[in-house]
């Protein structure tokens, strides 16, 4: 079965079709280092690092490249560059302040294990290539420069909009602060701006001292280190427009190749009470927040059970009802590990169905990465599974291995550690509880339910959950 994308330019499923048979680009937009990262950061990194181990699986060579924006991205409300507006809260240097949330960014995507990008460029340095990009565009008639300030005349590349589908002329209607009074049109964008005396970044160039525009940083690195023209271009879906836009019209405009992306993907939003999640709105729930309360596992859990283009809420109920979902599937691979190691009369049909899950899975992911589907196809071998520890205290070692490799595999696409063995108290406190558990057992024989139920809640408190089945008492680390 091909691999089959949405793509967001045509509007319908594609299939993917590399520009280079075996190779993919794939860029992503990365975040611009002002603050920590939250909750909408990972439901895009985590969706793009679907993709990412879902395309590798299929034998794809990937490069995949994730941009730091260190300068240059405004704030729509007032046109201060995002990094001086806070570096001068704080009291720190601007790069002071890019630093830290660079680093800070990065432990929080390890933690969420999200496979780092082969390169992650920074727009600062890349300053004299986005220099040289702007005057190419002056020359071939693109772009004009007025006092300091160059902007890209849209009227002169006439695809414009094709991507966001919005009409150029309707463009100005959506914007916060004040039209420049430099521009041949409103809806012409800057490509340099001229830098004031507060400015926390400036460089010298042609037209004075000023910064790169926010749009013509990923433009300039995507073509620096993928080509002329990318297999993937990615970000969440407030990045169509206007500047996955003013990225298509600046690439086209440069190199004359179309089209400058073949496959555009964007994420819908994470939203708080209805609301897209992000800093403006101050209506977010920050990584290490989020991570003080559930694990990893979880996060990614309750970001791939909804599909990357389909908004997905954030609520204290949904993220528990993910752990408690997870818990479930994880519990099955807890059971499986307590059987025997000797073959039971009826392993065929669990045999048989491992097959028939990894089919379920791998047509789900071709279809446009659809992780609840592949999610589903987990849980329907999870509840087979379940019949069978309920039924068996056996299993060939061949079996047993044979799942456990198809959870890791499975799993591991997902970016979750399914088959990892949860050591919540070491070995010691394991044979403790054990010991406990049987003397518990001894104490039901001899009818003491009261000191039975006492221990039972005891050990709840403590972490560890029992439960009575007709075999003996298992237990999991709650």
């Amino acid at each position: 079965m091909p691999l089959k994308v949405y793509n967001s330019l045509s509007g319908k499923l594609e299939e993917f079709v590399p520009l280079r048979k075996g190779k993919v680009g794939m860029y992503v937009c990365g975040p611009t280092v002002y603050d920590w990262a939250h909750l909408g950061h990972a439901r895009t990194y985590i969706a793009f690092d679907v993709i990412l181990r879902w395309l590798k699986h299929r034998g794809f060579s990937v490069t995949y490249i994730q941009n730091i924006t260190d300068v240059g991205h405004l704030r729509e409300d007032t046109g201060e560059d995002k990094i001086g507006k806070k570096s001068s809260e704080e009291k720190v240097q601007p790069m002071a302040l890019v630093e830290k949330y660079t680093r800070e960014y990065f432990k929080d995507m390890d933690s969420l294990s999200v496979i780092r990008p082969d390169i992650s460029p920074r727009a600062t340095g890349h300053i004299i290539d986005m220099i040289q990009a702007v005057q190419k565009l002056i020359e071939k008639g693109y772009a004009y420069e007025v006092d300091g300030n160059v902007f890209f005349d849209v009227s002169k590349f006439k695809d414009y909009g094709k991507l966001s589908k919005i009409n150029p002329e309707e463009m100005s209607a959506g914007t916060r602060f004040e039209v420049h009074p430099d521009k041949k049109h409103s809806e012409d964008f800057a490509l340099w701006k001229k830098a004031k005396e507060s400015d926390p970044f400036k460089w010298p160039s042609p037209w004075g001292v000023g910064f790169p525009g926010w749009h013509i940083e990923c433009s300039v690195m995507s073509e620096k280190y993928i080509g002329d023209q990318l297999d993937i271009h990615g970000g969440g879906r407030d990045l169509k427009f206007p500047h996955h836009e003013n990225e298509i019209a600046q690439a086209e405009a440069l190199t004359g190749k179309k089209p400058f992306v073949k496959y555009w993907l964007h994420t819908e939003f994470l939203t708080i009470n209805g609301e897209k999640m992000s800093k403006s709105l101050r209506n977010y729930v920050t990584l290490r927040q989020a991570l003080e309360k559930y694990d990893a596992d979880t996060l990614r859990f309750f970001f791939t059970s909804t599909h990357y283009r389909s908004p997905i809420d954030y609520s204290e109920k949904n993220l528990e009802q993910a752990r408690r979902s997870l818990e479930g599937l994880k519990n099955s691979i807890t059971l499986l590990r307590k059987l025997n190691p000797s073959k039971a009369a009826n392993e065929e049909e669990l045999e048989k169905l491992i097959n028939k899950i990894r089919e379920e899975f791998e047509k789900a992911m071709d279809d446009d990465f659809n992780t609840p589907a592949a999610l589903a196809s987990l849980f329907e071998f999870s509840r087979n599974l379940n019949v069978f520890t309920s039924k068996n205290d056996s299993m060939s070692p061949e079996l047993k291995e044979k799942i456990l490799k198809m959870f890791d595999e499975l799993g591991g696409i997902l970016g979750m550690r399914l088959t990892e063995e949860k050591k919540a108290g070491g070995e010691l406190v394991e044979k403790l509880t054990a010991i406990l558990i049987k003397a518990r057992e001894e104490l039901r024989k001899k009818g003491e339910w009261r000191a039975s139920d006492e221990i039972r809640a005891e050990l709840k408190k403590a972490g560890v959950v029992l439960n009575d089945e007709k075999k003996g008492a298992s237990w999991k680390f709650e």
